[in-house]
């Protein structure tokens, strides 16, 4: 890997250029770098690539999605004509038509002939009823699991203790957070929280907890595991590090980052505003911020552009992206599906290390079942069978010949 140290310069001269020479030396500048400064080009991991939980989320968002728009329009029967879904491709995330992204996955929809005017229907698998009955159980059983998740966010935003709600509800998917959470915040969630209203007419939702209680970030909690952390203030935690094959640091950057270990550990909740943001140890605190938000995201990854929206709230840098670069030890930076999806390598190279969140092994089996569908319409197409047109009898109103064909499983 390629990497360089940005010097900043800065013109000391001599006292005898001062006193006796208008032309100062070539010599006569000192060069300072830090840690922030250095910058590296991007590597890529085969192995963190190839994460289905992670790059698969693109189709299963949409997914579980319209599978919540079929319960809630018919919880007995969990079945909807199209023309009642066919407009909410936007409002779903879904990329192309709906009729279209439904047959994607015959072993989640089902098809079949409605009762009026042989219009198509969609009802849910037996399968899929199971998963979701499944999923509903996890939100009540671990509910107070995916509250602190919560409390947690909110409570790395400093003295405010405060989250727009419209940011919460961008990072809903990350959270685990179910719909009805972030609808009616003041009936689903705990006393803790409170709806406030901010600047523009926004609302934010707001917390509060008892100050004396000190909250412990998860790189806390596990060196006081290894017995390396006493919980003093201004003691250094090392971050964990899991190198990617084929990626060395250069003798001065490994050095200058064995210096950047040894700094104080500032955690994400405690107050930094006395922290120079051009130092070192506020580049320490920026890192532990980030490793603490992926801890608590069901994947422990997120869309890199999806955090940016926290910079204001979170006390973080304008570019706080150029962070996960700066630590290729710590973070994997994914290109898969056309975006760049930041990894917490900790949690999947160290499995004891990150408590696993309560929605990942339903999401797993969701996404285990949507790979059935690809073999489903494998043996459809060997048999010469039509697959986007259903039934020669039943009449598509939300399907026509130039669909997009670039959505694929």
């Amino acid at each position: 890997m390629a990497m360089i140290a940005r010097r900043s310069k800065s013109s000391v001269p001599l006292l005898h250029e001062v006193l006796f020479s208008g032309h100062p030396l070539p010599c006569s500048y000192t060069q300072r770098q830090t840690y922030v400064d250095v910058y590296m080009k991007w590597k890529k991991d085969s192995f963190f690539d190839s994460i289905d939980t992670i790059h698969r989320s693109v189709q299963l968002k949409p997914l579980i999605a319209l599978k919540n728009c079929i319960v809630s329009s018919s919880p007995n029967d969990y079945c909807i004509p199209i023309s009642v879904i066919s407009k909410k491709g936007l409002e779903l995330g879904i990329p192309i038509k709906v009729a279209r992204f439904l047959r994607l996955y015959p072993s989640v929809f089902e098809e079949f002939t409605g009762p009026n005017y042989n219009l198509p229907w969609f009802k849910l698998t037996q399968r899929a009823i199971e998963l979701d009955r499944e999923e509903r159980e996890v939100y009540l059983k671990f509910k107070d699991d995916i509250i602190l998740r919560l409390k947690k966010l909110i409570l790395m935003s400093g003295r405010e203790q405060m989250l727009p709600l419209k940011i919460i509800q961008g990072l809903q998917w990350y959270l685990g957070l179910p719909d009805e959470f972030l609808r009616k915040p003041e009936d689903n969630l705990d006393g803790c929280f409170r709806v406030v209203e901010i600047e523009d007419g926004l609302k934010g939702l707001a917390i509060n907890v008892d100050g004396s209680e000190r909250l412990l970030s998860v790189m806390q909690m596990n060196a006081m595991k290894r017995g390396v952390y006493s919980g003093v203030d201004g003691e250094a935690i090392e971050f964990p590090l899991y190198p990617s094959k084929g990626l060395r640091l250069k003798r001065k950057i490994a050095d200058w980052f064995d210096e950047f270990q040894k700094f104080p550990y500032v955690s994400p909740y405690e107050d930094f505003s006395d922290l120079d943001p051009n130092s070192d140890i506020a580049e320490k605190r920026v890192v532990g911020v980030l490793h603490e938000l992926l801890s608590l995201f069901v994947e422990h990854a997120a869309e890199r552009k999806r955090l940016l929206c926290l910079r204001k709230y979170l006390g973080l840098p304008q570019k706080v992206h150029k962070a996960f670069e700066r630590h290729p030890h710590i973070f994997n930076l994914s290109l898969m599906n056309k975006t760049c999806t930041a990894i917490l390598k900790e949690a999947y190279c160290d499995r004891g290390a990150i408590e696993e969140h309560p929605l990942a092994k339903v999401r797993k089996r969701y996404i285990k079942l949507m790979k059935e569908s690809e073999g489903i319409l494998k043996r459809k197409r060997f048999n010469n069978r039509p697959i986007d047109q259903g039934d020669s009898n039943i009449k598509d109103l939300d399907c026509t010949d130039d669909e997009d064909k670039k959505f694929t499983t």
